[in-house]
């Protein structure tokens, strides 16, 4: 019998591909990281958004002294005042930032405001957090608008002629310049001219905002100090800017009003 050659059965190699079970495991562990994570990066991007904001304020209050130094101690006019109902000027002369943030399509008055020579940007500005486009001076919405130039508000404490203010530097004493605040981030819905108004505690409008504080950065705002610091500031109590001359009803919302009172000049000259 002639000798068969025997038969060599091929190698079968174990698949090194995925099941579709495993990859349906393998997406849904890159889910739940994914899911752990993200919280911790918008936390940390909206961190990082509100340190920007603080920055621009320190910027801002470096001006204002630099600007008090070349003028004789004498601090920048903050006289760019507008009524709210029908929007007609109260005040209208050169101002640290004159223009209404709703409704200015370019730059132009930031750069003809007495800070933009020591700033030479108009980015310091606006907070990066402030996402609002301009609108149409009726308040309909602008198709197509570009972001908003500014966000930020100078409290009349400052040069303002419409309230108990400060005109020079050193004049600041009560409050001292360090509990004295200038500068404030102001709600994107509220925000107008580029004075910020607070009654003085002992006034018949004590208990009403007549300006509305941002809220952007996790119910806080930032509010530079006359001494060059910036601080944030959480609210107790959610703030919406639908309004002006609200009443502080809640009483968390009257205690973040007293508080911005005490950090306010309160006697005229």
């Amino acid at each position: 019998m002639a000798e068969t050659t025997p038969r060599h059965r091929p190698r079968v190699l174990p698949s090194s591909a995925f099941t579709l079970i495993e990859l349906l495991m393998v997406i849904a562990i890159i889910a739940i990281i994914a899911g752990m994570l993200l919280p911790s990066l918008s936390s940390a991007r909206r961190e990082a958004l509100a340190a920007s904001c603080k920055n621009n304020q320190r910027q801002l209050n470096l001006a204002l002294q630099l600007y008090a130094t070349d003028h004789n101690d004498a601090l920048p006019l903050n006289n760019y005042v507008y009524d709210v109902t029908d929007k007609t000027p109260i005040l209208r002369t050169n101002s640290w930032a004159p223009g209404l943030a709703p409704y200015d399509l370019t730059t132009s008055n930031l750069q003809a405001g007495v800070f933009y020579p020591y700033l030479k940007s108009v980015g310091v500005f606006l907070c990066p957090s402030d996402n609002s486009r301009v609108r149409n001076y009726d308040d309909t919405p602008l198709p197509g608008a570009p972001r908003r130039t500014r966000s930020y508000n100078l409290s009349q404490s400052i040069h303002c002629d419409a309230a108990p203010t400060f005109r020079k530097l050193t004049q600041i004493t009560r409050p001292v310049p360090a509990d004295l605040f200038t500068f404030i981030d102001v709600h994107e819905d509220a925000i107008l001219d580029s004075v910020f108004g607070t009654p003085p505690i002992n006034s018949m409008y004590a208990d009403v905002w007549f300006d509305i504080p941002g809220n952007r950065h996790g119910q806080a705002a930032n509010l530079g100090f006359a001494d060059g610091h910036v601080e944030r500031w959480k609210w107790k109590h959610p703030k919406t800017g639908n309004l002006f001359f609200t009443t502080a009803q809640p009483p968390n919302d009257q205690a973040d009003l007293r508080r911005l009172q005490q950090h306010i000049r309160t006697e005229w000259q």
